[in-house]
């Protein structure tokens, strides 16, 4: 079947047998880190989803992450590389015998995929998840959206609020809607590490680099047994791998995804995880990933304990996957123990796992809530992607197990070593250095 999208052209065909190929494409989109679509969460063994009938959630606070959005100008290049080279070699295309899940490339394989920016599946998925907050918390009603100062981010916001508060929602007060600068001289809980000298992206992209040396040359000869006359490289193959993710972030299709076996897309997903992990998780150096993270968990606390007097019902703001992993790591949670390793291998039942964490358009919702039997004072629970996830740092009671959360005073003992840091402290700028500032 041949099938033209906006400008991207190819064949969707079976894969084959011979190449292992996977079959069940909703496995492997939402398996490509944090380049998957939005899907929700794992609901941990043991854990109910649904608070008891008694409990009300009295305040809630919400860190969405933008929507699908275009690669990454520095992702985008592999792409582009890999469609000049394969327009290069059409004539050798043409005379190959290719299995049917390459066939594609007779046709040629061209792209036009934008970057950085906001997809129309990106669009949809932050509408949706602003309908379906107004019906999850139909008592709790909003009265501003703070975005992080990027234009996906801040476009993902709109549609979010286009979604909660209907299409007339720009004619409320011009203060409901505002931003904060994702620079190096604000301080921010959405970007702490823009403040931070001593941080670094390469801490994670050092970590892609290693691994890429253990994983993609064996794709890339595999890929040229079955294209010769084309000289895969690794940072081809690496193309390949992005250009299944991305063109199904802004098309929802893409011939590149029966290309690859799970074992090898499973590989790509663990490259996601060490990036993300190594740049804004628990294996940058020393302590700097729970440092980043506990300016967004001084937020919370501040907020449901009511320090400033001014405490709202609901807070809407909108960042980055990165924002949601600094705050994990502040927590404690979804640690690995040993940490991941770039030199591999890929271990399946690791608990950092973007794909999960961190989608597209990944929700961070927590609740404050109390109950008139079940639980005794006020609680706190997060819930990730509509499924609850475990704060079993402050569980103390099997009501606590059963439902992922915990007593709001235990969830701020058990997190003292970050409301006890403050930006531009004696620890902060232990880990991060002064600020020039």
């Amino acid at each position: 079947m041949r099938v033209v999208l906006a400008g991207l052209a190819f064949s969707v065909v079976a894969a084959s047998a011979s190449a292992a190929a996977v079959s069940d494409s909703a496995d492997v989109f939402n398996r490509l880190g944090n380049l998957s679509p939005y899907h929700k969460g794992p609901v941990p063994v043991g854990v109910r989803e649904r608070l008891p009938a008694d409990c009300t959630v009295e305040q809630v606070m919400l860190m969405g992450r933008h929507g699908s959005r275009f690669p990454l100008a520095s992702e985008l290049v592999f792409i582009t590389n890999l469609t000049t080279k394969l327009a290069s070699k059409a004539s050798a295309l043409q005379r190959a015998r290719l299995p049917s899940e390459l066939a594609f490339l007779k046709e040629g394989y061209t792209s036009t995929l934008g970057h950085d920016d906001l997809t129309a599946m990106g669009r949809r998925q932050l509408f949706d998840h602003g309908v379906d907050f107004r019906l999850k918390y139909p008592h709790l009603i909003a009265d501003s959206v703070l975005a992080g100062d990027q234009d996906r981010v801040i476009e993902s916001a709109q549609w979010f609020a286009q979604g909660y508060f209907g299409r007339t929602w720009t004619n409320i007060s011009s203060a409901a809607f505002s931003t904060i600068a994702e620079d190096n001289v604000t301080i921010s809980w959405i970007t702490p590490m823009d403040t931070c000298p001593k941080w670094q992206y390469a801490f994670g992209g050092n970590a892609v680099t290693t691994w890429g040396t253990v994983y993609l040359p064996a794709i890339t000869r595999r890929l040229n047994k079955l294209i010769p006359g084309v000289g895969f490289t690794d940072n081809d193959t690496h193309g390949a791998l992005y250009a299944c993710a991305y063109d199904y972030a802004a098309l929802g299709v893409s011939p590149w995804c029966n290309v690859f076996t799970k074992q090898e897309l499973a590989n790509f997903e663990y490259e996601l995880d060490l990036l993300m992990n190594g740049a804004f998780g628990y294996n940058l150096p020393g302590n700097m990933g729970a440092t980043l993270g506990a300016l967004f968990v001084n937020k919370l606390v501040e907020r449901f304990s009511n320090a400033t007097g001014d405490a709202k019902p609901v807070y809407l703001e909108f960042g980055h996957d990165t924002t949601i992993d600094m705050a994990l790591a502040a927590l404690g949670l979804a640690k690995d123990t040993p940490p991941l390793s770039a030199k591999g291998p890929a271990r399946p039942s690791r608990k950092f796992r973007t794909s999960q964490q961190v989608p597209f358009g990944a929700q961070m919702i927590w609740e404050k809530f109390t109950c008139s039997s079940s639980f005794k004072g006020p609680q706190i629970r997060l819930v990730l992607n509509d499924a609850p996830f475990p704060l079993r740092s402050c569980a103390r009671t099997s009501a606590d197990s059963r439902f992922g959360s915990c007593a709001f005073e235990s969830f701020v003992k058990a997190n003292s070593a970050s409301t006890s840091l403050k930006w531009g402290d004696a620890a902060w700028n232990a880990t991060c250095g002064a600020a020039a500032f």
